[in-house]
């Protein structure tokens, strides 16, 4: 795909994000004036990774036209500088937390949505912008690594980053819970402190194993449009 569609699809993805960020913190919630606010849940966390990582690739993509020509070799060590965070964002953060929040939702959403998002959320949270959160994330996501080539880190440096912020996450929901002596998640209510630590163990799990389908399948797509390319330049036998 040409360099200028790719900036005018990441601008307008980015642009989303920041739509979808405002409509959702303009709901007047319980839950937003409860302790963590917006930020004990993972779909918003979600969110502001996916709009930070758009954000650096609008800011990588203008860094890069205006470099376009230009001998500085200063502005070409920013310019890879930021295409090795926009890379580490996508493997590490956008790719398996966005996953991962799609996923998750509408698995336990189809099975029992009162364990993840209860119906008395419809009257705060309209049908659009539920979807916002919870779908368009993946295609958005998809898209991108369809788009753009990422170099991905080593898989140990990348799995124990994963692994970092799932505990992380984790941490903060037990604490959040040991404060205010409410789970996060109504499904956690119905789970022995046994099966929590299973459940837990289970999704760090889960969220490592999207990292591992991210790297292959952008090695994939990668590696079968080299072949392709490669293949065009072949000179046709007679």
């Amino acid at each position: 795909m040409a360099l200028v569609p790719c900036q005018v699809l990441r601008a307008a993805i980015l642009l989303s994000y920041c739509s979808i960020l405002c409509n959702y913190k303009a709901i007047d919630m319980p839950a937003h004036q409860t302790y963590g606010g917006s930020w004990k849940f993972l779909t918003f966390i979600d969110l502001v990774i996916q709009a930070v990582f758009f954000g650096i690739c609008v800011l990588t993509d203008l860094s890069s036209l205006l470099t376009k020509g230009n001998d500085s070799q200063e502005q070409e060590r920013q310019l890879k500088k930021l295409i090795s965070l926009r890379d580490w964002v996508m493997a590490v953060l956008a790719f398996p937390v966005g996953v991962f929040v799609v996923t998750m939702f509408w698995s336990i959403y189809i099975y029992d949505r009162e364990l993840v998002y209860p119906k008395l959320l419809d009257n705060f949270i309209p049908a659009w912008l539920n979807h916002g959160m919870h779908t368009t994330v993946l295609p958005f996501v998809l898209i991108e690594m369809r788009t753009t080539h990422h170099q991905y880190p080593s898989r140990s440096c990348g799995l124990a980053a994963v692994c970092t912020f799932a505990v992380g996450y984790i941490l903060w929901v037990c604490w959040i819970h040991h404060v205010t002596g409410v789970w996060v998640y109504p499904l956690l209510e119905h789970l022995s402190p046994g099966v929590k630590i299973i459940f837990f163990a289970a999704v760090t799990i889960i969220i490592n194993v999207f990292y591992l389908v991210g790297e292959v399948l952008n090695n994939y797509i990668w590696d079968t449009q080299k072949c392709i390319e490669e293949g065009k330049e072949k000179p046709k036998l007679d």
